[in-house]
């Protein structure tokens, strides 16, 4: 272990293998809860029930709560919400089991953790690609994208960025070896995470990355807890924080747009879900999606409220059939 030694937010000391396992754990546990959450879905009839899943962070939740309602107020559909799925791994898994039937993801994140492919492409390019292979490996569809793309967002404090005068992750490297640095454990292990991010732009830092749950980065950013996190560019948090967005200058990030992802037999079955959804694409602007992250995150609003109001703005709550 070479003596390399981290802090906890306590100050208890602890090896970095003793970290990454008690982090492998948390993960493996936080799995077998969603693959828990999900085995309800198979005890009763679908026919007239669609199943619609979240992952476990914010603008995830807020994506499926805002399906929920269109598939609810545009088809006579019943509707069961099965959100905080963990992770990329768990809904992917329970869209193949027919767990769920639709689930928000990010074509770049498609990409790379599933498909396993290089983080490379134009918007359009990517989504063409994800679009292809999921039908044609996994029978799962694209509706098309909510209209935002959700990069990662590389952040530190707006007082570091003014202070030192960094705008970008190649002028941070100067920097990384005096800085701790937060992320999730989906980051620390994707292929288009950290390894990658740190040989492209040859980021040291002073410790071992701390490994913390997405909701907790901003929060210990801001703290000083730790110095950069990887956060998204639509978190509502970083203009109330004064968080600062270090620009991928290198553009080690690929695209990732939102979309649904829907089972193609729930489309045979039911094609007025996919029509339903398909009267959300383009309708989210990056601005809008921050500002919709903002009331749930940083105003505390109700998830189904603020989403209800969206849609009512967007001329989408119309009378259900």
């Amino acid at each position: 272990m070479n003596g390399i030694r981290q802090y906890g937010s306590d100050g208890t000391q602890f090896t970095v293998r003793a970290n990454r396992i008690r982090c492998a754990m948390r993960f493996l546990k936080m799995v077998g809860t969603g693959l828990l959450l999900l085995l309800p879905s198979c005890s009763s009839s679908r026919s007239d029930r669609i199943v619609v899943g979240s992952k476990n962070f914010t603008e995830s939740l807020i994506l499926g709560e805002l399906m929920a309602q269109q598939i609810e107020t545009h088809t006579p559909l019943k509707v069961e919400r099965r959100f905080y799925l963990a992770g990329t791994y768990i809904c992917h898994q329970g869209m193949l089991a027919a767990r769920i039937d639709v689930y928000p993801e990010y074509t770049g994140t498609a990409l790379t953790a599933i498909l396993k492919e290089k983080p490379q492409g134009t918007r359009a390019q990517v989504y063409d690609r994800v679009k292809t292979e999921y039908e044609r490996r996994f029978g799962l569809a694209l509706a098309p994208a909510f209209g935002f793309d959700d990069t990662f967002a590389m952040e530190i404090r707006g007082e570091d960025a003014r202070r030192l005068n960094v705008r970008t992750l190649s002028q941070a490297a100067a920097f990384a070896p005096q800085w701790r640095a937060g992320f999730g454990y989906e980051f620390m292990e994707r292929p288009d995470g950290y390894r990658g991010l740190a040989a492209t732009y040859g980021l040291h830092f002073a410790s071992p990355p701390r490994i913390m749950d997405l909701g907790l980065l901003a929060r210990a950013l801001k703290d000083h807890q730790i110095d950069l996190a990887a956060g998204n560019t639509t978190d509502g948090l970083i203009p109330a924080l004064d968080l600062f967005v270090l620009e991928d200058d290198r553009h080690y990030f690929p695209p990732y747009e939102a979309v649904p992802v829907i089972r193609s037999e729930t489309l045979s079955r039911h094609p007025e879900v996919g029509s339903a959804l398909a009267q959300c694409a383009g309708k989210i602007s990056d601005e809008e999606m921050q500002q919709l992250n903002y009331a749930v995150d940083g105003q505390h609003r109700d998830v189904k409220e603020v989403v209800r109001e969206f849609l009512r703005k967007k001329g989408l709550a119309a009378t259900k059939n």
